[in-house]
């Protein structure tokens, strides 16, 4: 029992990391909090990294669009925080649009997320994206057969025009298991502050969860390239995932002062794997 008495005899950060590590076994939530400990710090000089990747972006004037896809608690949007929570906000954007309007609709599918596009300067995380139309509309019947077969066909030649202009894509799949998925729903719909994120989707993601695979699969096989390439992460472990995924992205690039903050920028290729056939993944 950690007691007001025993926190008053320690004067360090280390002494209470110290008493944590010598009565974990009697307590899991000491345990708990270790592990807490050291994701934090791991985390915070990542952090800093991407606050120098940030300021070279804007130096040299780059366009880096940063493409979170996944299954429904997947731990897409808890990673985009991590990855924002220093950076500068006039130079990076999150970008989660709703359903398209009635407008949306009747233009060309593209055109909406055009307008999100990075400019020079600029990061741009896009929480979902173009890639709606190639697993959640079609799954749910919220696009017919021949436009998710025009998309299908369209992407690769967007995202060329794209490489050409000097916007940069990173194409990032969260990997989670359905046991995984449902333990996070039921954990969403007990916590009042997170209820919100529970959606008539995610009702149907156990249920529909062969269809999304069919069809993700199909996004892989179609999608995948050399100059945007899908990156798969095995999200599972949700923080280590958020970690692995920092140092993916930091790994491409040679910005100013790299390494200056954290010398471990390569990412665990038991976590981060570029996509190919024989890819293991967690929510086959």
């Amino acid at each position: 029992m950690l007691t007001q008495d025993i926190l008053s005899t320690f004067k360090r950060k280390a002494d209470l990391v110290n008493y944590l590590e010598k009565n974990k076994a009697d307590n899991p939530t000491f345990q708990s909090a270790l592990d807490k400990y050291a994701y934090e710090q791991e985390l915070l000089p990542l952090q800093a990294e991407l606050v120098d990747f940030q300021r070279w972006v804007q130096k040299e004037n780059k366009k880096i669009a940063i493409i979170f896809e996944g299954r429904d608690a997947s731990g897409k949007g808890g990673t985009i925080k991590r990855f924002i929570e220093h950076l500068n906000p006039r130079a990076r954007r999150v970008v989660a649009l709703n359903k398209p309007t009635e407008i949306e609709k009747r233009q060309w599918y593209f055109n909406r997320y055009i307008k999100e596009l990075p400019d020079a300067g600029e990061i741009v995380f896009f929480d979902r994206s173009w890639y709606n139309r190639a697993v959640v509309e079609p799954v749910m019947g919220f696009c017919t057969k021949e436009q998710y077969n025009r998309f299908i066909i369209q992407v690769p030649e967007f995202e060329n025009m794209l490489f050409e202009s000097d916007t940069k894509i990173i194409k990032f799949w969260f990997s989670v298991s359905k046991e995984e998925q449902q333990r996070r729903f039921e954990k969403r719909l007990r916590n009042p502050l997170k209820k919100w994120k529970f959606s008539p989707v995610d009702e149907k993601g156990q249920e529909l969860w062969d269809d999304f695979t069919v069809y993700k699969n199909q996004m892989f096989s179609r999608t995948h390239n050399s100059f945007s390439p899908w990156v798969v992460i095995k999200s599972n472990d949700k923080k280590r995932a958020r970690l692995e995924s920092i140092k993916y992205v930091l790994s491409l690039f040679d910005y100013d002062n790299k390494g200056s903050n954290c010398k471990a920028l390569l990412p665990d290729p038991n976590i981060v794997q570029r996509y190919f056939r024989n890819t293991v993944q967690l929510d086959q």
